[in-house]
């Protein structure tokens, strides 16, 4: 084959599991011919649109089959393929397609009304349910393409994807991932895990999110698995899923596994089927972890992030109850160091900024030269921004992100840690901390916690908790309740908004006192 790339991986599979299952989504399932079948029609009809080699194709909607053929059909092409955030509003999904500037954007019907709103975009359209009569449904401009197999020259070091990062400091910037950088991180995955070619992976985790499409999409269509695809997040149907297709590994965010957790059908519901939870995103609460290992499953914890494809850690399954809270160790093909700010290594236990390099690293960022030029030191090695240590056997513990750092009275305070002691709290649902300022001790925490039972809680009774878990600086001063917490689409806390909260707080009591 003349393509090297994630483009001929339904050929590939063709010739090996040509009727195995590949997808299954709600009633209907698609074998990977199916899938061959679908993406080279698709690609045809791309090509007759005018999409060639390096040309961008984005997609804008929840998971559904056609994100997984839209990326294939582009990567047939040689070109780009740019997921984008379908809980985003439409200015920044203008922002986005006018950065990638992408010749189609195939989208859901759940997004109608935003790409209504789009005014600079002048590519074509393509709806996944008819909706527009000016505009193809999405099976119509797939049946317009031709069956006739698909062979451009792509090579391991060609972009693949655009993947903008959750924008939680600012503007997004589109991580160029390359054929390169999905085969590693694959290839990484399958090394550290014993997954078959019996797997059954649980998608439900956004698939515009890398670890959702990427670690765990990808890898199981490489190994030859099914992928069961959730619409959307829904805790009733997880369960439900899980016990109908005998899931055997899934992804999720301490969110989620919090969910699953607080539902009433935890007790009863049969999970036999699992071989392997695994965690990312964000430090997840040892006490979450805890749980579900006393229920006899298998909970791994990595590191990653969308610039890295993403995996850097992992922590294998052996390790997984010796080492609860480690996110475990580089993949075999990652390279980690951690230092301090003159570059030089931590000693055990010491934090610092984890910094990677590897097969699997971006090459830069899409149109940002700066953005590249500052990411990188010494050529290769990729900054993190994230704060970690390293135990004496080298496993890695997630701090926390250096941004989220305060200092409180001359002390380092890391949100995360104080977040994990007051989710042991039998009464909360989800939390976060955030350092604001304090004319005395320069920062101090401010908490914003989600009950899970409404005025369950009280400010005493939490910081009555936390006072004799950790020292007194660390107890935030602030301490709020909220029915929920603000999050990005993959899922992460959105602090940028909390932060915001708390200033309109602040400005309200400044100006009650002033009365």
């Amino acid at each position: 084959m003349l393509n090297q790339g994630v483009g001929s991986w339904p050929a590939r599979r063709l010739r090996r599991s040509p009727d195995a299952k590949a997808i299954v989504y709600q009633d209907k399932s698609w074998t990977y011919a199916d899938i061959f079948d679908r993406a080279t029609r698709l690609g045809s009809a791309l090509l007759q649109a005018g999409v060639t080699r390096y040309d961008r194709v984005a997609y804008l909607g929840p998971n559904h089959p056609a994100l997984i053929e839209t990326l294939f059909a582009t990567h047939l092409l040689g070109g780009i393929f740019v997921p984008l955030n379908s809980r985003l509003a439409a200015p920044e999904i203008e922002y986005m397609l006018s950065d990638a500037g992408p010749k189609v954007l195939i989208y859901g019907p759940e997004n109608q009304d935003i790409v209504s709103e789009l005014q600079d975009f002048a590519g074509k359209r393509i709806a996944l349910a008819a909706s527009n009569p000016n505009e193809p449904s999405f099976e119509e401009f797939l049946n317009s393409g031709a069956p006739e197999r698909l062979d451009v020259r792509v090579g391991l070091d060609d972009p693949a994807m655009i993947l903008y990062t959750s924008g939680t400091t600012g503007r997004p910037k589109g991580a160029v991932l390359t054929h390169g950088n999905l085969h590693w991180n694959c290839f990484n995955v399958l090394l550290d895990l014993p997954l078959g070619n019996d797997e059954v992976a649980l998608i439900g985790a956004p698939l515009f999110h890398v670890a959702a499409l990427d670690q765990m999409f990808l890898t199981t269509f490489m190994r030859g698995g099914t992928a069961v695809i959730m619409p959307s997040w829904n805790v009733d149907q997880c369960f439900d899923l899980i016990e109908k297709h005998k899931v055997t590994w899934m992804f999720g965010v301490t969110r989620m596994y919090a969910d699953l957790l607080q539902s009433s059908r935890w007790e009863t519901a049969d999970l036999s089927s699992l071989r392997s939870l695994m965690s990312g995103g964000a430090p997840i609460p040892e006490s979450l972890i805890v749980d579900y290992q006393n229920r006899g499953l298998v909970f791994v914890q990595a590191y990653g992030m969308t610039e890295t494809s993403p995996g850097v850690t992992l922590l294998v399954p052996e390790k997984s109850a010796s080492k609860v809270g480690s996110a475990g160790t580089p993949c075999f093909f990652v390279d980690l160091r951690i230092v301090r700010p003159d570059m030089s290594e931590t000693e055990v236990d010491e934090p610092g900024e984890i910094i990677v390099n590897g097969p699997n690293v971006t090459p830069g960022y899409w149109n940002n030269q700066a953005a590249t030029n500052s990411s990188f030191s010494d050529g290769s090695w990729l900054h993190t921004g994230d704060i970690a240590r390293r135990d004496g056997e080298g496993y890695l513990y997630i701090i926390d992100r250096s941004k989220d750092m305060y200092i409180s009275g001359g002390e380092n305070v890391y949100p995360a840690e104080v977040e994990a002691v007051i989710f042991s709290h039998p009464g909360v649902a989800e939390c976060a901390v955030i350092g604001v300022p304090d004319q005395r001790w320069g920062e101090v925490g401010a908490a914003f916690i989600s009950p899970k039972k409404p005025d369950g809680l009280t400010e005493d009774e939490i910081r009555s908790f936390l006072s004799t878990r950790m020292a007194k600086y660390k107890v935030p001063v602030y301490i709020y309740f909220e029915a929920s917490l603000p999050r990005t689409g993959a899922g992460k806390l959105q602090k940028i908004e909390l932060r915001k909260s708390f200033a309109e707080r602040a400005a309200k009591a400044l100006s009650a006192k002033g009365k």
